[in-house]
């Protein structure tokens, strides 16, 4: 059993009207079919509440985005009906199934309809009657079938008939998939162009700024799920060093506080603090590190007052001998 020569069209024909770029020309030998809406080349030809869109058979149309089709469909007996689209207004996708047993006029279990223009759903109402299932022998071959898009395919893009007649997957669709704006960064800026959605493989690009550090992706691109490549970043913070009287070591470079820029350090810096051991004439050093504003001293920390800072500085805890490393707990 192989599959009709034409069942890969299915998935072409779902992107008729979705597809950016490119539109069928208005088959006026199908008009008789359907309403078309008035024809046009540009958002300007529909005044203020339409905008030119693919629809179809009809062509580029004068079309309402937000009109509906009717949804939920009436039940039927033979057959189900499922959205395959967030909304049910233009451009919508809706799939209807046949039911374990029946099959539409072309053979198939399954069709694909578009929420139109006129607030129709495209083609004929699908009549799914009692299908003839005949046993496939051992010996045939088992169908293969591939599925192309002009826009994205969401599910497998091959397909197998196996020997119950059935298809091993749900056929995939074509839908031209968009990502949302991302987030705003705070303390930051998003380079591109604004837009209400974004094409796949748009990239966008984020700067902090001043004194704040991009932490994250500099750049997240869409991909073809509809979701964006990574999170948006984050900007950080610098954060104020909290000593004054006692050396620090920042850098690797042991220093007086004042002597670093604003006497800050950018976030994920770490800065080394000098402690006095609690019984010996020694210190020892304990690391912070800088995170999005904030630094704190280590609990063993004791910050010199004035008068140890102007009448001792050799006795500074950052000035005495190092600790014996057995001397540290």
């Amino acid at each position: 059993f192989f599959p009709p020569q034409h069942e890969p069209d299915v998935c072409s024909w779902a992107c008729v009207g979705i597809t950016t770029g490119s539109c069928l020309e208005r088959l006026v030998g199908e008009e008789g079919r359907r309403t078309c809406p008035r024809p046009c080349k540009a958002d300007g030809d529909c005044g203020s509440k339409r905008q030119c869109l693919c629809d179809g058979q009809c062509g580029l149309s004068c079309v309402a985005p937000g009109r509906t089709c009717p949804w939920p469909l009436p039940p039927s007996e033979n057959s189900e009906a499922r959205l395959l689209s967030p909304t049910h207004s233009f451009s919508a996708l809706l799939e209807v199934r046949c039911k374990p047993g029946f099959t539409l006029p072309s053979g198939l279990d399954a069709t694909i309809r578009r929420c139109q223009g006129d607030r129709q759903w495209s083609g004929n109402e699908p009549i799914c009657t009692v299908s003839t299932v005949h046993v496939t022998p051992p010996s045939v071959s088992i169908a293969l079938s591939f599925f192309s898009c002009r826009a994205d395919i969401v599910g497998s893009s091959e397909n197998f008939c196996q020997e119950n007649q059935t298809w091993q997957y749900p056929h995939p669709i074509c839908k031209k998939m968009y990502c949302q704006p991302p987030t705003e960064v705070e303390q930051g800026y998003v380079v591109a162009v604004q837009k209400t959605e974004y094409e796949v493989g748009f990239d966008i690009h984020y700067l902090c700024k001043k004194n704040f550090l991009l932490d994250g992706p500099q750049m997240i691109t869409c991909l073809s799920n509809g979701s964006w490549s990574a999170s948006p970043p984050h900007c950080r913070a610098r954060c104020l060093i909290p000593a004054e009287r006692s050396r620090v070591v920042v850098g690797g470079v042991k220093r007086w506080p004042f002597d670093v820029t604003d006497a800050m350090v950018p976030h994920g810096e770490n800065v080394t603090f000098f402690c006095k051991h609690p019984h010996k004439q020694c210190s020892f050093t304990a690391t912070q590190t800088c995170f999005n504003g904030k630094l704190q001293t280590p609990a063993c920390y004791l910050e010199p007052t004035w008068l140890q800072y102007k009448l001792f500085p050799h006795r500074l805890v950052s000035e005495i001998e190092a600790c014996e490393p057995g001397d540290v707990e």
